[in-house]
């Protein structure tokens, strides 16, 4: 019988060191993002690490961007506490980080109601737009409880003028609405209509524009089709 030694700090940061380019970074800085390997690679990577929480623990402590994307692979999410989550959402400053956080951990933990909650008011607009991403998440599957029409108020009054981040989650929310929701569908189609966010987001040929009444509309369209 053989046993495998699992890998030190040490050993994984060396690794991403090893596996870093400077023409990725350079293109995640255009968006926001600052870690230089390859997400494919990353994965992998993950893959061979397996989960390991005390060491998700340590690499995120590096405030490295790809060491914490590793992190969030290997980690359990149902170990963290609904403070530790917080915490980290408020270090978690770029954007593939920040969505990592919430779509890989905070969904699939035990938090992600009390949290969801609790940010969706953060005066910081990016823990925001994490609450607001939460609330997205429920309206497809689990909406019983939500207040749909209080959502669109929100919305309609708050999204266009909102910090870009914050601005793209409600965004989502308010296009979920729509589809999932037939019975508000004319509503979220006028409020998106007459804020016009994203009407002019560069969308690449076929795929589904971000503007909310498009979404809307073509995801209604293949429902019916």
């Amino acid at each position: 019988m053989t046993t495998t030694t699992p890998p030190t700090l040490d050993d994984v940061m060396a690794e991403l060191a090893d596996l870093a380019d400077a023409r990725i970074r350079e293109v995640n800085e255009r968006h926001g993002d600052d870690h230089a390997v390859n997400l494919t690679r990353l994965r992998a990577v993950a893959k061979r690490v397996k989960k390991n929480h005390p060491l998700a623990l340590d690499l995120w402590a590096t405030g490295d961007s790809a060491a914490r994307l590793l992190a969030l692979l290997v980690c359990r999410p149902r170990e963290f506490s609904a403070g530790e989550l917080d915490t980290m959402l408020r270090e978690a400053r770029t954007r593939k980080v920040h969505d990592w956080l919430v779509g890989y951990v905070v969904m699939k933990g035990p938090h992600a109601e009390e949290l969801r909650v609790a940010w969706l008011d953060d005066a910081d607009p990016v823990v925001a737009s994490a609450g607001w991403a939460l609330t997205a998440d429920r309206v497809v599957k689990k909406p019983e409880g939500l207040d749909l029409s209080a959502l669109l108020d929100v919305i309609e009054a708050e999204m266009a003028g909102a910090h870009a981040r914050l601005q793209w989650e409600m965004n989502t929310c308010l296009a979920h609405i729509g589809i999932e929701h037939p019975e508000h569908r004319d509503r979220a189609l006028a409020i998106g209509e007459r804020l016009g966010v994203l009407r002019d987001y560069p969308t690449p040929p076929n795929c589904t524009s971000p503007y909310a009444p498009e979404w809307i509309g073509e995801m209604a369209r293949r429902q019916e089709a």
